[in-house]
């Protein structure tokens, strides 16, 4: 009888251990085969076919594509017209707005440039004059286009109809706010903002109102992206050591780590049907586009 109860006991003790423990880190799978350099600011297309996103090379940094089965890695613009980098598409899928470096003495002179997806049509939508330009981000219904000024000498998110005209600001704290992502239903935007100290994710109405607090963590939270049914928002931390990608629901509630990798995870790009994440991990020994299921 007592050989029985302990063989109880020590199954109870055994199944609480396995609930207690964390659920394993979904499979991620690398995207294609070595590309080179160093990668950032990963877009997933609307049509769920192309990645967008930055690439660094031979001291430069461009708009590079490639198929979400890892073929077809070509670059966007020709070499001449290089730097660019943080390209973000419409929500047709047939322009890129990204920023453009104008490379004049020791400091960037950053402006926003739109272009055809094909590559043609390249003007300018928000020229530099005196300040940095960074981060364009269209709404979801295109019209508009939220973006990263230092026109008032710090890091503001800006909002300016898609012609370029009628600029406005939205944020207007001395600390740094940037990286906003549009909700999809165009009612909000998350950032990342260090306001309260260090950066966490915020979030405020498309008017900059109402900003409110979703991540409270004394280390870094940044590059927030909406997931496209508006419940969640995954993010870049680096609260358990290194950098990983989290999701949260989109009110702050029930934060965990997705990627909770060794490895730099960072980038995190939703694919439009909401199903999976793609992000950009060194897990393999170089830089590479990874994607997983979100459960």
């Amino acid at each position: 009888m007592n050989t029985i109860r302990a063989a109880v006991l020590a199954g109870i003790v055994l199944v609480s251990l396995l609930q207690a423990q964390p659920p394993a880190a979904p499979r991620a799978e690398r995207i294609g085969g070595k590309i080179g350099g160093f990668l950032q600011n990963l877009c997933w297309s609307p049509d769920g076919k192309q990645f967008l996103f930055t690439r660094g090379q031979g001291g430069t940094m461009a708009l590079w594509t490639m198929n979400v089965d890892g073929t077809d890695l070509k670059a966007l613009l020709p070499k001449g017209a290089n730097p660019c980098f943080d390209g973000h598409f419409s929500p047709d899928g047939k322009q890129v707005a990204f920023v453009y470096d104008q490379l004049q003495g020791t400091d960037g002179k950053l402006q926003i440039d739109l272009i055809n997806f094909d590559g043609t049509g390249r003007r300018t939508l928000i020229p530099h004059t005196g300040a940095f330009e960074e981060s364009p981000r269209w709404s979801p219904d295109g019209k508009q286009i939220a973006w990263v000024s230092t026109r008032k000498k710090t890091q503001d998110i800006w909002l300016v109809d898609a012609d370029g005209k009628n600029p406005r600001q939205l944020t207007n704290d001395p600390a740094i706010d940037n990286n906003p992502a549009w909700s999809p239903d165009g009612k909000q935007i998350a950032f990342a903002s260090a306001r309260a100290g260090n950066l966490d994710i915020w979030v405020m109405n498309a008017d900059g109102s109402d900003p409110r607090r979703l991540t409270t963590n004394p280390t870094m939270d940044c590059w927030p992206a909406w997931s496209p049914d508006g419940k969640r928002i995954a993010f870049t931390s680096n609260r358990d050591g290194n950098y990983d990608i989290y999701v949260m629901n989109a009110d702050g509630s029930g934060q965990r780590n997705l990627t909770a990798h060794p490895a730099t995870d960072n980038f995190a790009a939703w694919s439009p049907d909401g199903r999976k994440l793609a992000f950009i991990s060194n897990r393999d020994g170089y830089q590479a586009i990874y994607v997983m299921e979100v459960p």
